[in-house]
């Protein structure tokens, strides 16, 4: 699989990483529905057996519960992958989410990080969200602190802006950023983009699949099987009017992906790493075989007639 370095860092990364939000199961308020352990620990194992080098996760993904799974996959791994986590989204005794970026709550969170994951060092730590914005400058310079104290290797954030961007780097040097990007969610081709590569940030994408609609099994039968316990049911995308539109759209993604050989889901992907900008995208998995699928998006890249094709679509 192709490798890009991260940015200004050493970081080697291939350009499919696994994601692992879902596998924090449905048992809190962004969950993807039942999850079972083993099945995670197997398809984590399947994704370093095809060449993925890399793993991001957060604490709050199953409340701790992913981290655990990834703890355990690696714990009779010798040659352990890159690992990228994440803080601000904290839970007490009740298991409300709330947000937090004062200096010993992201210290307590970097420990249990460690704990969970079983690692020293975690190579790539991240603020999940800009929130409290009030705190930013506080958790950052904590986390530029735990940089020196050899618990992290490098620092970067999620979902931030430009703004807040230029906020925090003359604190400490931001390694990278990890925005949404999609076919259905574009935002960061406006401005955001071109600021990361001037200022030699990596940039990791979220969701290049937008939660399962850019694939293959986006159907309206699907949806409405979808348990109660996935945050999905919730989400307007998934629900008319805009369910009927993304319907139309993915029947479209159909024909060219035919064409080329490829799934939707392959696709999708191979978009988003169409920018020389992004250096890799996180794609999420529950089960081996989805893995198995999309990784071989890494090493395919799109024609430029099939780009325009998409953006003909897109427009549409």
């Amino acid at each position: 699989m192709k490798i890009r370095q991260l940015g200004w860092t050493d970081l080697q990364l291939t350009t499919i990483g696994l994601g692992t939000w879902a596998l924090g199961g449905g048992e809190w308020e962004w969950g993807w529905g039942p999850q079972d352990d083993q099945e995670s620990v197997v398809t984590i194992h399947r994704a370093l057996d095809l060449g993925i080098n890399w793993i991001d996760t957060a604490p709050v993904y199953g409340l701790g519960r992913s981290e655990e799974a990834i703890g355990k996959a690696l714990s009779s791994i010798e040659d352990k992958p890159i690992i990228a986590t994440k803080c601000s989204l904290v839970w007490g005794e009740d298991r409300e989410v709330y947000n937090s970026l004062k200096n010993k709550s992201v210290r307590e969170e970097v420990e249990a990080s460690l704990m969970r994951l079983g690692v020293e060092v975690i190579d790539l730590y991240q603020i999940h969200w800009p929130n409290p914005e009030e705190e930013l400058e506080e958790g950052w310079g904590t986390i530029a602190d735990l940089v020196m104290e050899g618990k992290i290797r490098y620092a970067g954030v999620s979902n931030f802006n430009i703004k807040q961007l230029k906020r925090i780097q003359p604190i400490h040097r931001v390694a990278s950023l990890q925005p949404p990007y999609s076919m259905l969610r574009r935002g960061i081709e406006d401005k955001i983009l071109d600021y990361c590569s001037e200022n030699e940030i990596g940039v990791i994408v979220y969701s290049p699949m937008q939660k399962g609609i850019l694939t293959d099994k986006f159907s309206r039968e699907w949806v409405l099987s979808l348990p109660e316990s996935d945050h999905r049911v919730r989400d307007s995308r998934f629900s008319d009017p805009e369910l009927s539109v993304n319907l139309e759209f993915v029947d479209g993604l159909r024909e060219i992906a035919k064409a080329k050989g490829m799934t939707i889901a392959q696709i999708a992907i191979a978009w988003t790493l169409r920018r020389p900008e992004v250096t890799a995208a996180i794609v999420g998995a529950r089960k081996p075989h989805q893995i198995e699928e999309t990784v071989r998006a890494g090493d395919w890249e799109l024609s430029e007639d099939e780009i325009e094709k998409i953006e003909e679509l897109i427009d549409k």
